[in-house]
């Protein structure tokens, strides 16, 4: 039985997958040089967009975290503008469910490409779910890449896409908090993979 888990490549390693592909997003970070808030804050979700949108989280260790957008990566490996990966752009630009998502969300993608390039926009957007951030308050954290199912028609999964195949199972989308709840996602597909005869 071959289990894959293989995030930003668990299309690859599926393949043949002809109705999906994983596409990936770069979501940016900025640490809060301020304790402006002792919680999570979050804004209301667009139900159409599996992204929650810039947030505030706090870390364990009290530090403030703001983030993620959500960039499309030039590379599955695209933690930076400068990554750039001639085969995953190549294939994201040949796969015609990126084209249908983009005209669908174009008015988004542009707002999220202009807050990935601004700082000043990145808190403006922040500001609006608590007034006193700044643009000076915020320092470049690591940022994260997101393997995103995308299907054919252009449609973003919002949730776990596991696809079954004989001796194989395949998880081609496992959304936040994935990483989180890693241990709980494994234990569930082993529940469902079929007993051994001995």
């Amino acid at each position: 039985m071959v289990v894959n888990c293989a995030g930003l490549y668990a299309d690859r390693l599926a393949r043949p997958v002809p109705d999906v592909r994983i596409v990936p997003f770069r979501g940016e970070y900025y640490t809060v040089k301020r304790p402006l808030v002792r919680t999570l804050v979050y804004p209301v979700p667009d139900p159409a967009l599996p992204f929650l949108g810039v947030h505030l989280t706090r870390g364990v260790d009290g530090s403030l975290h703001a983030g993620p957008n959500a960039v499309l990566a030039l590379s599955r490996r695209g933690y930076t503008w400068g990554r750039i990966n001639p085969r995953d752009l190549a294939e994201t630009a040949a796969y015609p469910g990126m084209w249908r998502l983009a005209r669908r969300h174009l008015r988004t993608g542009i707002a999220e490409v202009r807050r990935s390039l601004s700082r000043r926009r990145f808190a403006a957007d922040l500001a609006r779910l608590v007034p006193a951030v700044r643009p000076d308050d915020l320092v470049r954290a690591p940022a994260g890449v997101r393997a995103q199912a995308v299907a054919r028609d252009g449609a973003l999964a919002d949730d776990f896409l596991v696809v079954r195949r004989p001796g194989q199972v395949h998880v081609l989308n496992a959304p936040s908090p994935a990483a989180t709840s890693s241990l709980e996602i494994a234990k569930w597909i082993v529940g469902t993979l079929p007993v051994p005869q001995l």
